[in-house]
């Protein structure tokens, strides 16, 4: 591992701690000018870590300090998604696959993280699902499903759905984490963009499977410890 320090960071706030992991994508044409970037005052974004197309891994910020990489956005009703999670970057347009040395890379970064931080595998969520409309990535391309192969994320087993209005979807949504002060569209087509990338249309059964089995098995807690 690379270390390059970033003087974008700050302390955690009001004594939050991670419980979180948001997974991000650069959207630049190299991780060298990313990492410019990242390190940059006057842009005032960071991350904890960037890892290459190469795999090669750069820690820019302490773990215990708060990056500047999520913004505006919440998971589980809870916001400063900042002070409570750690940010990777990973260099990749928004249009190319991930490469294999880069997804071996994040997988064994991940595996660190969970264990040092005691985050479970649902708290590994990408920048869109705690910001959408605003944010899209790690994008389509990105493979949730090996991660959820590997214990580093979750994927939904979709088991049949009897009767299930689909009025109830945002009901499960809301249940497994994502905002809820968000147009229906785009709380759909924000959920399709991890789970079901390039589906279209009205909500159907598959839908409704696996948002239904995500929320049985990892809704949030939307007490906050920390108001």
């Amino acid at each position: 591992m690379i270390r390059i320090a970033s003087p974008n960071f700050g302390p955690r706030h009001d004594g939050l701690r991670p419980e979180l992991v948001v997974l991000h994508y650069t959207a630049m044409e190299s991780c060298e000018a990313a990492c410019r970037v990242l390190c940059d005052p006057e842009r005032e974004v960071s991350a904890h870590y960037l890892i290459s197309e190469a795999g090669e891994v750069t820690q820019l910020v302490d773990e215990e300090m708060r990056a500047w990489h999520a913004g505006a956005g919440e998971w589980g009703g809870r916001g400063d998604v900042n002070s409570r999670s750690i940010g990777i970057e990973m260099s990749n347009t928004g249009f190319t696959p991930y490469t294999a040395r880069q997804m071996d890379a994040l997988e064994d970064l991940l595996a660190g993280i969970l264990i040092r931080w005691d985050i479970p595998p649902e708290g590994v969520i990408g920048h869109s699902d705690m910001a959408p409309g605003r944010k899209i990535d790690p994008g389509p391309r990105f493979d949730w499903q090996r991660l959820s192969r590997q214990g580093l994320s979750v994927w939904p087993t979709e088991n049949p759905v009897e009767g299930h209005d689909p009025s109830w979807f945002r009901e499960f949504a809301d249940t497994f984490g994502y905002p809820t002060n968000i147009p229906d569209d785009l709380l759909l087509s924000t959920f399709r963009l991890r789970f079901r990338p390039g589906m279209t249309g009205p909500i159907d059964a598959r839908d409704m499977q696996m948002i239904q089995d995500l929320a049985k098995r990892f809704g949030v807690d939307r007490r906050d410890p920390n108001p």
